[in-house]
């Protein structure tokens, strides 16, 4: 972009804007940093955290044998879809700080915030400084971006590395553009030079560089293959047919290094370990491609995390790019898309499928606000005008993220683990079922107690989607209450949409009763 026709016209400028984005993209995801992990789906965070706490305990000499040994069963005993990588990081960082929930907080910002460095680099190539910059300010502050990038679970470093792939992978497709526009000037006359793929030393190091930030994206979680794939195809496109790709020996290099770290672990976890056979299961429903919540839960998934107003700038932005540099967008796009046709039911009801759409976000915006900036720079040519302009920039910013802040504020949860301790106090010896949040991870991980779960409500429609028999509830009760000699009820929400349960419950004594929970006694 001409410097006359981008609003960041110097260095300073740019640099200043810089510093300001990323020091209010730190200071807001350490923010409230102590807190419990429950403000976003704490089920999956108190997964990885009682994995990182099985590791840690694993390690210790000076706790009883009776905790080290329940915290080692607990992990083991969790389900394992994805490879433990996040927590033995966690767990290994415990050793230093002891066991703080924060730890994991600051990893995962951490991953966020060097996502946002690629984005940065990324956007420039594709646009410029001014396109970069609002690219960046997208990546770090929308709001649903900035709590879940706070999460103990791998989707924050799948994206990293997912945002650094699609970095590596363009840088790729430019350097054998320049190689070929340079064999091509030296060999005037034989001009289907042009259409040669032989790979300068950098585009080796780009393409090893894609391969294996591809294969960790799809190593620490296996959607990720859907938009690398997505990405390297449309990176691949953007300057070449098919046909001239698939003749390029670095595509199967790059290829070769993003399958065989997920193979590796698919390979281990089914056939010699044997934990992942079921773990795949239930993901895909094909009845509810004719079911219209299935579409409608989609879209308010989508207006849950970015809302409709940052996706119409999104799709609007597709058009200002040229087409080759399009076709990357689209390509990552329509991996999100297949993304969500495979994964039908937790793109519906999980909102956190959806994070790797950021990078896409924040990519297919970048032209427009490119475009936008350098109006804005005509319409302020002098400083003063220029700085009343910035300030506003800056007002909205900080707007939105004090709103974010007291969405943070709103609730505090240090309270649920001296709740969770006071039930273990008056339940310890007995055996115990329950209606609790997180399926008793919290009983697990607070209350070092094991409990017996009772299906959510939505766990009851979920086996329905799937189309599992449904139980009689007297069937089930005996099944998971039988040889129990207590029922903790602390979901009260869940208990009030189940009311065969609740009239059950109404029939026996109550054990004991606090603030948030009561303990019914079965036998």
């Amino acid at each position: 972009m001409n410097e006359t026709t981008s609003f960041f016209s110097t260095k300073t400028a740019r640099t200043f804007a810089l510093v300001v984005i990323f020091a209010l993209g730190i200071a807001i995801r350490l923010y409230d940093l102590t807190d419990l992990p429950l403000d976003f789906h704490s089920t999956r965070q108190l997964l990885s955290m009682i994995k990182a706490r099985g590791m840690y305990y694993e390690t210790r000499t000076d706790v009883s044998s009776e905790e080290r040994s329940y915290a080692i069963q607990q992990w083991k005993y969790r389900a394992s879809v994805e490879p433990e990588f996040f927590e033995s990081i966690v767990a290994w960082t415990y050793r230093f700080t002891g066991e703080q929930v924060w730890v994991a907080r600051v990893y995962s910002s951490t991953f966020w915030i060097i996502g946002a460095i690629f984005i940065y680099l990324l956007a420039r190539r594709l646009t410029s400084d001014d396109g970069a910059i609002a690219a960046t300010a997208v990546y770090l502050f929308l709001p649903y971006a900035v709590i879940a990038s706070r999460s103990f679970q791998p989707d924050p470093l799948m994206t990293m590395f997912i945002v650094m792939f699609l970095w590596a992978v363009w840088e790729w497709s430019n350097s054998l553009t320049a190689k070929t526009a340079e064999d091509a000037k030296k060999n005037k006359e034989n001009l289907s030079a042009l259409g040669e793929l032989r790979g300068s030393k950098s585009s080796w190091t780009f393409a090893i560089l894609a391969g294996l930030f591809g294969g960790l994206a799809i190593f620490i979680k296996f959607p990720a293959a859907f938009f690398v794939v997505g990405g390297g195809l449309g990176a691949a496109l953007s300057t070449r047919s098919m046909k001239e790709a698939v003749k390029n020996p670095q595509v199967y290099v790059m290829a070769l290094l993003g399958v065989l770290p997920g193979a590796g672990y698919l390979i281990y976890g089914i056939f010699i370990a044997g934990y992942l056979g079921q773990q795949f299961s239930g993901r895909f429903i094909p009845s509810l491609f004719l079911s219209p919540s299935y579409y409608l839960g989609w879209l308010n998934m989508l207006n849950l995390v970015a809302g409709g107003m940052v996706l119409m700038f999104a799709l609007l932005g597709l058009f200002f790019y040229d087409e080759k540099k399009r076709r990357l967008l689209l390509g990552l796009w329509a991996g999100y898309a297949l993304f969500g046709f495979y994964f039908n039911f937790h793109i519906s009801t999980h909102d956190y499928y959806s994070l790797p759409l950021f990078p896409i976000l924040a990519l297919s915006i970048a032209p427009l606000a490119d475009f936008l900036f350098a109006k804005l720079a005509q319409l302020t040519s002098t400083t003063l005008l220029r700085f009343f302009t910035f300030s506003l920039l800056f007002f909205g910013v900080s707007a939105s993220l004090w709103n974010t802040r007291n969405q943070l504020n709103a609730v505090d949860y240090r309270p649920q683990a001296a709740m969770w301790a006071e039930i273990h106090t008056l339940t310890d010896g007995y055996n115990l079922a329950g209606l609790t949040q997180d399926y008793g991870a919290r009983m697990a991980y607070w209350g070092w107690q094991n409990l017996t779960s009772w299906p959510s409500y939505g766990d009851l429609l979920y086996g329905k989607e799937r189309g599992s028999a449904e139980k009689d509830f007297e069937e089930q009760w005996g099944e998971l209450t039988g040889k129990k000699e207590l029922f903790l009820v602390t979901d009260f929400k869940d208990l009030d949409l189940q009311p065969f349960l609740k009239a059950k419950l109404k029939t026996y004594p109550v054990f004991a009763e606090g603030d948030g929970y009561v303990i019914y006694q079965l036998k």
